[in-house]
């Protein structure tokens, strides 16, 4: 080769081969001056005629051989025959799709002659890389280049986008394959030395021709990627320092190309590489970042952070290739070297660098939490317990927190600014932070409720930009978590203050809240843990004195009462824990305008139930909760209060309850299995039986019916309540009842003294109820007071309403309840003639002196009396003798019993006999109607004067 094509010391290479007229000798002066005459003109020296395409093309090869100044002029001459091979190769395509067949239709066949430029080129190429391979290659990609632009628009080329359909077109084709091969050849041979030449002649060619070049680039780089990778990053590099690093148009960033032309080239290039071999990039922008963060730098290695960012701000692929892992290296030591790197730079400058950083934390989405987490954590005030080698510079500290700042500034911009997109206008701008954290809403609540310092502050705000960029799911979720997973007061705030926030530009966001809540109990998606805690905040938010009807407190009552019967549920829940948390919340919620009745009822046997599993538990709060939630049920309606005070009494009547109040705990069932294991036969005993017993011949057929029992009744065990917890279930029940009664009015004050404690119609409902319970064979229409013969036909009757009473002390408490609302005690007239018969009969054959030696039946009798005179069924006189029956003997209580029942039988306690003063609110009952009670209190002054040196003292009591 000669030295003005072949660098200083080059050996020139020795002709080439020629596949086609094999070797050729040196070319005389006079023979080269004809062949430069003949590709000059194009027309042969010795014929005159006019030389043909492949006659020229090898004319040119062979000056190409001889003459090296030529060679510029023979390569451009070259690029004509490879524009010719693929004009004719696109018209055989155009033919043959047009059914004309596969025949030529323009030109002659070049095959021979690309052959020959390739064998020619690629000797050269093997024999002086150095010289040849940056020329070749320029000239073949950038013909390449030429050829992909000018017929991108003809017929049966596919679009640029169809990236698989052009390659597999134009790698079809003989010319371009060739030209692929040529450059591939020339890269080759300088990947071990210095491939730029190359890499710059793809970079520039692809600035010229993408996208129709694109095809071109996919190709080269799935073949060196890794060379392409690295060599594209460093020519690119190069080309930004020689333009000038000026700050990036976050607007517009594809602007950049008109100040550093190849840049756009480098995002192009990277992003047809970034499918395939995105860890090598990955690989190669972390190792330039940390390369150019040595202590030793030059011009490049300053500008390579700037670099860095203009390419993530072009391409997000490339951000969300890099982001995750680039925050994972920012170790304390890399920090500081980039805060020496920065401080370096001008205040503009350092301005401009830390809105490009935000810019792009916006564009994020791979790895946006550990990136927000990487803030916070390094925005952090330093700790005494944080590790010397792991604290950060103070100014790092301060430069992160302005980027959090920052951050939520522009997010507050991105989100408040998007608006609500009509048909006509395009969908809302995306910000792929923001999409992304969408999956880490509870991570985020959690990190908020950590209260530390700035940290939730900084996320307590970023959950409010979150919950309004993606509402309304977000939103919901968000109050969610908070009201979940929130443990005092003021982490409980942070649910308030950030509904105070959504509220204002959210519109059913607390019935979305409480609605999700709901499901995701009933659902199992929360744990018991967590939904007494949940239980707990909202009660707790319902109780909290709101500043208006909007706040969050004022609403969140109307709200609940929406899912009262999906709350009243778990009252029966297995956890007693979440089921005192529910009757808590259901106790302090308002009850709803209307409810269905079957809704109602089922709640009311919930709550009833609950309260007598937490009198079992000696729950003080649980019985504080259930009792304020009955007495609110029973206001809702008068059917609510009836069915309350009917459940109650009723379930303090059951076996299972009674224990409670000092009745007689539930018995043992019997041992079935003893009966199953004896197996008798009653055959086979009537078998014995009739052979030991002859009755033949006889009318009657005896038959053997087995063994009645299995001998005497175990023992009933002895109570296990004290007497103290007695009282207090005592006092706790007949609270509830006196409440429910009173319409509901929990926390009222007590009633006047002239007016009713006890509502008449909820006394007459638990006198029903008692009669029900106790004598379920009785109508309510038996209120008459038959003679005291009449008692010998109701004996067991008698003497099973006597053993219920006796088993159950409370019975009696519940009788002063109804006596409290007359004439309600009327109902009860059964019980109390039954009762009164039993008492009568037992101090008639009672043989002690004194009544002391009977304490219940003396008990009864006194407080029978008692309760019938509070009822308004005895006249005072009357009903103010139980107070001596402690002092008298038994036959003379059987007397003065025997006077109560004549007074009953002839004043029968009917409920007309009582007339109703509105202005009191009250029914009274006049006893002067009534017949002459003097005749009543013959035996009452009998008794008086007999026993007058005891009782001497109490007869003015006893006069009409």
């Amino acid at each position: 080769m000669s030295a003005l094509c072949d660098p200083p010391g080059a050996s020139p290479p020795g002709p080439p081969q020629n596949p086609a007229h094999g070797a050729h000798p040196p070319l005389s002066s006079q023979e080269l001056a004809q062949e430069i005459k003949a590709f000059l003109s194009g027309v042969d020296p010795v014929h005159g005629n006019k030389l043909t395409i492949k006659e020229h093309a090898r004319c040119a090869i062979l000056l190409l051989r001889s003459l090296p100044p030529a060679r510029s002029a023979v390569l451009d001459h070259l690029r004509n025959v490879f524009d010719e091979y693929v004009c004719t190769y696109l018209l055989e395509l155009e033919s043959s799709e047009a059914g004309l067949g596969a025949r030529r239709t323009q030109g002659p066949n070049l095959d021979d002659v690309v052959q020959e430029i390739q064998n020619v080129l690629s000797e050269f190429v093997r024999m002086n890389p150095k010289a040849w391979a940056p020329v070749v290659s320029a000239w073949s990609i950038d013909l390449m280049g030429q050829l992909s632009s000018k017929y991108a628009g003809r017929h049966g080329v596919p679009h640029a986008s169809s990236l698989n359909e052009l390659l597999q077109l134009w790698m079809s084709c003989k010319a371009t394959r060739t030209l692929m091969d040529i450059y591939t050849q020339c890269l080759s041979s300088m990947i071990s030395t210095c491939p730029d030449a190359c890499v710059d002649a793809l970079l520039d060619t692809s600035v010229q021709h993408s996208p129709h070049f694109d095809w071109v680039v996919a190709h080269i780089g799935s073949s060196f990627p890794n060379t392409i990778i690295s060599r594209v990053l460093s020519c690119g590099l190069k080309d930004f320092c020689v333009h000038g690093a000026a700050p990036v148009d976050l607007l517009f960033p594809t602007a950049a190309d008109k100040r550093v032309p190849k840049i756009a080239s480098v995002v192009g290039i990277l992003g047809h590489l970034a499918s395939r071999h995105s860890d090598s990039i990955k690989q190669e922008l972390l190792r330039m970042f940390h390369e150019s963060l040595g202590p030793v730098r030059d011009q490049q290695q300053k500008a390579t952070v700037p670099f860095l960012l203009q390419l993530a701000v072009m391409s997000p692929m490339l951000l969300g290739t890099i982001s995750s892992e680039l925050v994972d290296s920012l170790k304390p030591s890399v920090l500081s070297q980039l805060h020496q790197h920065f401080t370096a730079l001008p205040r503009e400058d350092l301005e401009n660098m830390v809105s490009i950083v935000v810019h792009l934390i916006c564009q994020t989405s791979a790895g946006a939490y550990r990136i927000l987490q990487f803030l916070v954590n390094t925005a952090m005030p330093a700790s005494v317990i944080t590790t010397p080698g792991l604290a950060v510079h103070d100014s790092v500290r301060e430069a992160c927190d302005r980027i959090i700042q920052l951050l939520l500034l522009n997010l507050q911009k991105l989100v408040y600014n998007r608006g609500s997109a009509s048909l006509g206008d395009a969908p809302p701008r995306a910000v792929p932070f923001l999409d992304e954290l969408k999956g880490h809403v509870r991570e985020l609540c959690v990190e908020t409720l950590r209260l530390e310092r700035k940290r939730f502050l900084w996320q307590h705000q970023l959950l409010g930009l979150l919950s309004v960029y993606c509402t309304p799911s977000c939103a919901t979720d968000a109050l969610f978590y908070l009201l979940t997973l929130a443990r005092s007061q003021e982490e409980l705030g942070l649910a308030t203050q950030l509904y105070a926030v959504l509220s204002s530009c959210m519109s059913d966001l607390l019935p979305a809240t409480v609605k999700k809540c709901v499901c995701q109990i009933h659902t199992g998606g929360l744990s018991e843990q967590h939904m007494v805690q949940l239980f707990h905040n909202l009660a707790l938010i319902v109780q909290w004195e709101g500043e208006g009807p909007a706040s969050m407190s004022a609403q969140l009552g109307t709200v609940l009462s929406l899912h009262l019967y999906d709350l009243g549920q778990l009252l029966l829940h297995r956890n007693p824990e979440v089921a005192e948390a529910a009757s808590l919340l259901l106790s302090v919620c308002p009850l709803p305008r209307a409810i269905r009745p079957a809704h109602l009822l089922v709640i009311i046997r919930s709550a009833v139930h609950q309260f007598f599993l937490v009198l079992h538990r000696q729950c003080p709060t649980g019985i504080s909760y259930s009792t304020r939630l009955l007495s609110r049920l029973s206001g809702a309606s008068p059917a609510a209060m009836k069915a309350i005070l009917q459940q109650l009494v009723e379930g303090a009547l059951h076996p299972g309850n009674a224990e409670l109040f000092g009745g007689l705990a539930k018995p043992p069932a019997g041992d079935d299995a003893s009966l199953e294991g004896t197996r008798i036969s009653l055959l086979d005993i009537n078998r014995r039986f009739t052979t030991a017993v002859n009755f033949s011949g006889s009318v009657w057929s005896v038959f053997h019916a087995g063994v009645i029992g299995h001998g005497l009744k175990p023992p009933q065990p002895a109570r296990q309540q004290e007497p103290e917890e007695i009282v207090h279930n005592v006092q706790n029940f007949l609270s509830l009842l006196l409440r429910c009664c009173r319409g509901g009015r929990y926390g009222a004050p007590e009633p006047l003294a002239h007016t009713a404690a006890v509502n008449p119609e909820a006394a007459k409902a638990v006198a029903v109820v008692l009669v029900e319970s106790i004598c379920p064979d009785v109508t309510n229409s038996e209120l008459g007071w038959p003679p005291e013969e009449h008692t010998r036909s109701t004996v067991e009757r008698d003497i099973q309403i006597c053993r219920r009473f006796r088993d159950n002390p409370l019975l009696f408490q519940l009788l002063r309840l109804v006596a409290a609302g007359p004439p309600a005690l009327c109902y009860c007239s059964v019980l109390l003639r039954g009762l009164l018969a039993t008492l009568m009969a037992h101090w008639e054959a009672s043989r002690h002196g004194d009544t002391t030696s009977s304490p219940w039946h003396l008990h009864a009798s006194c407080a029978l009396v008692a309760c019938m005179a509070e009822g308004s069924l005895l006249p005072p006189v009357l009903g103010n003798m139980h107070e001596i029956f402690h002092q008298l003997a038994p036959f003379e209580v059987h007397l003065l019993l025997l006077s109560v029942w004549d007074y009953m039988r002839d004043n029968s306690p009917l409920p007309q006999k009582f007339t109703f003063q509105a202005d009191k609110g009250l029914f009274f009952r006049d006893f002067s109607r009534d017949c002459d009670v003097g005749k009543y209190l013959c035996v009452l002054h009998s008794v008086l004067h007999k026993n007058i040196d005891r009782l001497g003292l109490l007869s003015g009591r006893f006069q009409t």
